[in-house]
């Protein structure tokens, strides 16, 4: 697969990094007080949230999309339901009239799934991608390389000199690469041949403990504000409580389990991705909210345009139709002083 993720994938994923790296590095350079911007922890972590940032923004649309969808999906539940009732024996005619539903309801389920299946390769790309600066160990897409061998082994368009400032950059005095599980023979990969180890475990501690608190927060925030627009009906069935459990609780507690197996730029990019659908939800709920009151306001003014006006008469135009005796057409005379 191979051929397939590299130039679609890791390869682009990997190039947004390397030209956010390459401003900040830029611009930290133009700064005094900045050291060896190139390997600068700092810098190098403004580059891993910009490249979430520009990758959130490509996919903004699609993500709209995916929650317009499953707007429209709830909607759609109690007509979906009723035809399920008319025509629980006739699977044939249920399949037709489904169609047809979605058809007039301008509902197209593939269109509707299409931005969860663009979202996802993204996103294991971009895990893989910054897990990849560091091949010493043995889980999948690391290649159990030596210490020397990872330092000098370039990482799809970053050379074997941008792999070494990354793993020599220190964020509060943790490696970006290092994580909290991480074998101390892995240290080395983070410092040049025969030097001594800089840092200790707790220096890791330190840093990814808030940045998985955080992450598990926001997991928690997120799915509470996505299900508070769950539909009562919807939050009612037995496997959407059970999703909606795991969500709320499951998800965000899974993090802080494994979060000692991710590297520290990963917990930064969990950190930045979720404050981004944080915003992107409030600011996509607000305008679907608006919308919403837009649509009612125009069925108010349309039932209004529909009522009788003060001081005038309905009239039934069926009853001005009628025919007399002779079939000459009876029509109701003027009321004098009507206004």
């Amino acid at each position: 697969m191979s051929f397939i993720t590299d130039p679609l994938v890791y390869y682009p994923i990997s190039g947004i990094l390397w030209f956010w790296h390459k401003i900040f590095a830029f611009l930290g350079g133009l700064l005094p007080w900045v050291q060896s911007p190139d390997s600068s922890g700092v810098i190098w972590a403004l580059s891993v949230i910009f490249l979430v940032v520009t990758l959130r923004v490509i996919l903004f649309w699609p993500a709209a999309k995916q929650i317009r969808f499953s707007r429209k999906m709830q909607e759609m539940q109690p007509k979906m339901k009723a035809l399920q009732k008319r025509y629980k024996n006739d699977r044939e005619k249920l399949a037709m009239e489904t169609r047809k539903l979605q058809k007039q309801e301008g509902f197209n389920p593939v269109l509707g799934c299409l931005p969860m299946f663009i979202q996802i390769p993204v996103f294991l790309g971009l895990f893989h991608v910054l897990r990849s600066f560091n091949r010493m160990g043995e889980a999948f897409g690391q290649l159990g390389m030596t210490a020397e061998e990872t330092r000098n082994t370039g990482n799809y368009v970053f050379n074997a000199d941008e792999v070494q400032s990354f793993l020599d950059a220190r964020l509060f005095g943790a490696p970006l690469s290092s994580f909290i599980s991480q074998a101390e023979e892995q240290f080395q990969a983070f410092v040049e041949p025969g030097m001594a180890i800089d840092f200790e475990r707790w220096h890791i501690w330190v840093v990814a403990i808030p940045l998985m608190i955080i992450s598990a927060v926001t997991t928690h925030l997120n799915a509470r504000i996505s299900l508070s627009r769950q539909s009562a009906e919807a939050a009612a069935n037995p496997q959407a409580k059970i999703m909606n459990q795991l969500m709320l609780w499951a998800f965000p507690i899974g993090i802080l389990v494994t979060g000692a197996f991710w590297p520290l730029a990963i917990l930064v990019y969990m950190v930045t991705n979720n404050l981004w659908t944080l915003g992107q939800q409030y600011f996509l709920f607000e305008q679907m909210a608006k919308e919403d009151n837009e649509a009612a306001l125009e069925r108010r003014a349309y039932q209004e345009s529909l009522a009788p006006k003060v001081g005038v008469k309905p009239v039934n135009p069926k009853k001005g139709r009628g025919t007399g005796a002779r079939g000459a057409v009876a029509v109701a005379p003027a009321t004098e002083g009507a206004v």
